[in-house]
């Protein structure tokens, strides 16, 4: 197998301002903002001194350009995100809590752009499979706002690059970030011919989202599906989901690409989510998803980074992750293992009661 990896120092540039949602002032420290570069620093600088690196083909970001970023996103949203960029900062939403620094256009534009090339890669064979390691994230943007720290849908835009030149091509998107992936959905809710599968915690963000009935609206009814797990869930709810729910998903729509919105926050170390899974969890996980890609679309599958922001656990859980798909061990041993050891690893009784109403819905209008 070879496997491409995006990642460029500039993406740690990208600057999302102090002190989180709150302006510093007289009862406001000021401190970095969570999405921060740290975690995804980090986990490419684990990747590096780990040697893994050698192992993988560099497939080089490139701006997506704005005829690109416009099959997504109105143009009134990206001449916005342009000005403000340009002005010094603002912000990709009305509330404010997506913020972004002098520059933040051309970055978000590179990150689209990084996953585009690397989609484009894995399609031509030019690599097996791939995992962009781009900032800032996407899965949350919608067609007309940011939300969540996402200022343009990188995942999405890609599959329009895509099919714009491959008519008829069948895409499936897998997330499992702790949060629920709203803005896949909402982009796709009515398009048969993309599968949304997302994996989070229970009306966590964006609240009252993600729900088992949100199932896809008109000729797209059925191929959106959600499994909102209870907050706690570990290893064992996780592997249950792909294996009883999104495998049997992804068999019955038969891709031709899949896409993984591959969020490291229900890391068991993260302060964004309640959930517990390990670096051990995700490498299974992700064995899960290359076997159904190697039987359904000849292993084509593209991870693109999502949230994670614990900088000590996500390094740790993307060089698992990255491991996995490149074939090659580096023999670096978890420093947390013992988190897999938690009670909370194993699957309870209302997590399979979740996951026994998803796959219940598996193929059903």
């Amino acid at each position: 197998m070879s496997t491409g990896y995006c990642w460029q120092e500039i993406f740690a540039w990208h600057d999302t301002g102090r002190a989180g949602r709150l302006r510093p002032g007289a009862v406001t420290e000021p401190y970095p903002h969570i999405e921060g570069p740290d975690a995804k620093r980090r986990l490419a600088a684990l990747i590096e001194v780990s040697g893994l690196l050698d192992h993988l083909v560099r497939v080089p970001a490139r701006p997506a350009s704005e005829a690109e970023l416009a099959r997504v996103h109105d143009q009134r949203y990206i001449d916005g995100i342009r000005r403000q960029s340009e002005q010094g900062g603002g912000f990709a939403d009305a509330e404010r809590h997506t913020p972004f620094g002098e520059g933040g256009f051309e970055i978000a534009r590179l990150a689209a752009g990084g996953v585009i090339e690397l989609s484009h890669a894995v399609l031509a064979g030019r690599v097996s499979n791939g995992y962009a390691l781009v900032r800032p994230p996407g899965h949350h943007a919608e067609r007309d706002t940011g939300m969540g720290y996402c200022l343009f849908a990188n995942i999405a835009i890609a599959i329009e690059s895509i099919r714009s030149t491959r008519r008829g091509l069948r895409v499936a998107v897998v997330d499992w970030d702790v949060h629920h992936g709203n803005g896949t959905q909402h982009l796709y809710e009515a398009d048969p011919e993309v599968l949304a599968l997302s994996v989070h915690e229970d009306n966590l963000f964006p609240a009252d989202s993600g729900s088992l009935e949100e199932r896809g609206t008109a000729a797209g009814h059925g191929c959106t599906l959600n499994v909102p797990l209870p907050a706690g869930s570990g290893n064992g709810a996780y592997l249950e989901v792909l294996e009883r729910v999104f495998v049997p998903a992804l068999e019955y729509f038969k891709p031709d690409l899949i896409f993984v919105a591959c969020g490291l926050d229900a890391g068991a170390m993260d302060p964004h989510g309640h959930q517990t899974v390990t670096a051990a969890g995700y490498a299974r996980m992700t064995d899960v998803l290359l076997a159904a890609a190697g039987d359904l679309c000849e292993g084509r599958i593209v991870f693109v980074h999502e949230g994670g922001y614990s900088p000590y656990y996500v390094p740790h859980c993307g060089l698992a992750v990255i491991e996995r798909l490149s074939g090659h061990d580096t023999g670096i041993e978890d420093p947390y293992f013992r988190l897999n050891e938690l009670p909370s690893q194993i699957t309870t009784s209302p997590q399979r009661a979740v996951i026994d109403r998803a796959a219940g819905m598996v193929g059903v209008a």
